[in-house]
């Protein structure tokens, strides 16, 4: 080869050497780089974004109009499964069907131009609610009653794997309302009526999103690892203190009152590192929440240095207009403006995406504000860990509705019933019941009823009452494997007085409540143990000794049949774990549960909440009798 000749192929070599190391530092983002810090990866990422891609990433959009075409298209930045059938993959889906499903979705995320993953969200208010098999819990009415963070913990923990199980990093839970008005159907989702005690249950964000480390920047989110989900705060703020409880009403307050009973369970909250804050339906002193600039920017953001993202509730942003979205292009600037950074917009994501968009090039809304919002939400995905574990992984299934969750669920039970009576005097104490009675009558429409025993948010949105909805034990059951072998347990959900008469009982378990119901639906106005129940109460309790145990979101009126009753348990909705509530009528354990909330006795009374002036309640605020686990 000659002189010449060996020059140019140097050169040619020295130019592909050159070409493949240009090829190879373009192919470097510091945005998909672990070992970059979060600020930088943010920045990278950020400035590689258009318009279209930041506006895809504020969009949540529900699973039943959701394929991996269209978040692909649309750049879609979160997918959520509403408490609906056509939200989940099937009924009775198991954990793989959701895993695959989600898989799936997320498939189309990471194939778009920059990868960025979706974050998928669901409703886990107490427990995986929404999907069979799992752990239900008690109700944050009866978890309350605990007084117990470190049990609240545990259950944030459980909770994570379950969802988890399913494919699932995004939890819409806590719900840290403080209900100062029984009539609220969304009271049961509430852990007390005092601050004091709803901002020591915060700790079960730790055990959804693991703890944060010490020394870590104030508001800044954290979710520990891939058996850990982003936590959810709700509903900021104000959701339990409406005008006479009505649900997505108007919360009448002084900036006291607000600050000191609705607010501390946020600063908590925050400190804590979670993740991201839900908007309420309710309004502060005639203001939507959905389009409180000040309470949302100037104060949670700004003041409280909250770091994560602001979530809209379903559709919220329609509601800030009268009748709902009557304006909808309104309803979007005045969220915007609000500080919301990521809009659960659920079916009508083009239409959202189209208006923003528009409304951003005509400078209605400064870009300033949209990068503001995706800066938090990629914040969240990042610590998440999302873009490096962006598939869902099969091996967390074993932990859907596990026994070691089953056992814990049963304790939280345990913790959080009430007795209120027991024994027509104090000599003569009707618990613990006896194992070996002859025969024992139990009675009532939600003693075998675990639709009825779980309440609302349970597989669907209103809940279902029946026994095909999920697994778990009703309280029938309980009673069943607790006794003798030789006692005969006899059941009639509401015996006539020819059946009582003709039946030699030593006693009668009667087990009564409140029908499931959720939100709107549930609110009420005259708080009364729906029929049969009454009738149930007085016809047995008239002719048997009998302990009647409640299954209710919130104190209802019991006053008129509690002179019949000889003993009375306020179990709340304790979710699928009934060996919980038999563990302490038959004596295996003690009860030492104390009221929460105040237990009125009409509801002239209402709103009355403990330290009020006219405060006269039936049983006072942390009012609960206590016994003995029976020797073993």
């Amino acid at each position: 080869m000659g002189v010449n000749n060996m020059q140019k192929v140097l050169v040619l070599l020295t130019l592909v050497m050159c070409c493949w190391a240009s090829m190879a530092k373009a192919e470097y983002f510091k945005y998909k780089d672990p070992n970059q810090r979060l600020g930088v990866r943010i920045k990278d990422l950020m400035k590689r974004m258009t318009l279209e891609e930041k506006i895809g990433q504020m969009t949540q959009a529900d699973k039943s109009v959701a394929s991996k075409e269209i978040i692909k298209k649309y750049n879609i930045g979160s997918i959520l499964s509403i408490p609906f059938p056509i939200s989940l993959p099937a009924e009775g889906a198991s954990p793989k069907t959701w895993v695959d499903m989600v898989n799936d979705l997320q498939s189309g995320s990471i194939s778009t131009r920059l990868g960025i993953p979706m974050i998928y969200g669901i409703d886990a208010v107490h427990g995986h609610n929404n999907v069979y098999n799992a752990t239900i819990f008690p109700h944050n009415v009866g978890l309350g009653v605990t007084r117990d963070p470190v049990l609240l913990k545990k259950i944030g923990a459980a909770t994570a794997l379950e969802v988890r199980a399913t494919g699932i990093p995004y939890a819409f839970a806590p719900c840290i309302a403080v209900c100062r008005d029984p009539r609220w159907g969304r009271c049961y989702e509430s852990y007390s009526e005092d601050p004091k005690i709803v901002k020591l249950m915060t700790e079960i964000i730790p055990g959804l999103q693991g703890d944060i480390p010490v020394g870590s920047r104030k508001g800044v989110p954290y979710v520990e690892g891939q058996n850990k989900v982003a936590a959810c705060a709700k509903h900021y703020l104000g959701d339990g203190g409406t005008h006479l409880g009505v649900d997505e009403g108007n919360t009448i307050i002084d900036a006291k009152g607000l600050f000191s009973i609705h607010m501390p369970a946020y600063y908590d909250s925050i400190i804590k590192g979670v993740s991201t804050i839900m908007t309420s339906y309710s309004s502060v002193n005639g203001v939507k929440m959905h389009k409180n600039r000040f309470l949302v920017t100037d104060y949670l953001k700004n003041t409280l240095k909250f770091r994560g993202f602001v979530i809209s509730d379903f559709q919220g942003i329609d509601r800030i207009t009268t009748p709902p979205n009557a304006n909808y292009t309104y309803s979007i600037i005045a969220g915007m403006n609000a500080g919301i950074d990521m809009f659960m917009v659920g079916f009508t994501y083009e239409d959202f995406i189209t208006r923003l968009t528009y409304l951003v090039k005509n400078k209605f809304i400064p870009m300033k504000r949209i990068n503001d919002a995706v800066k938090r939400i990629l914040r969240v995905k990042f610590t998440m860990g999302l873009f490096e574990n962006p598939l869902a992984d099969y091996s967390y299934a074993k932990y859907l509705g596990c026994q070691e969750h089953r056992d814990l669920a049963r304790e939280a039970v345990r913790k959080s019933l009430v007795l209120l009576k027991n024994g027509k005097s104090v000599e003569n104490p009707l618990l613990p019941l006896s194992k070996k009675a002859s025969k024992i009558l139990v009675a009532g429409s939600h003693a075998d009823n675990l639709g009825n025993q779980c309440g609302g948010w349970t597989i669907q949105w209103q809940g279902l009452s029946g026994n095909n909805l999920t697994a778990g034990t009703t309280i029938l059951s309980a009673v069943k494997t607790t006794v003798d072998p030789r006692t005969q347990v006899v059941y009639s959900e509401n015996p006539d007085d020819k059946f009582l008469k003709s039946n030699k009982f030593d006693y009668a378990i009667v087990v009564v409540g409140e029908y499931p119901y959720a939100e709107i639906l549930g609110d009420s106005s005259n708080m009364t143990i729906p029929e049969p129940g009454p009738s149930t109460i007085k016809r047995v309790c008239g002719s048997v000794k009998c302990v009647v145990v409640l299954i209710t979101g919130r104190p209802v009126v019991v006053q008129p049949y509690v002179e019949t009753i000889d003993a009375l348990v306020a179990a709340w909705l304790p979710g699928t774990e009934g060996q919980g509530v038999t563990d302490l009528l038959f004596g295996d354990y003690g009860f030492t549960g104390k009221l929460a909330r105040t237990w009125f006795k009409s509801v002239d009374q209402l709103p009355m909440n403990v330290g009020d002036p006219h405060y006269d309640p039936l049983y006072p605020f942390g009012f609960g009798l206590t016994t003995e686990p029976r020797k073993k």
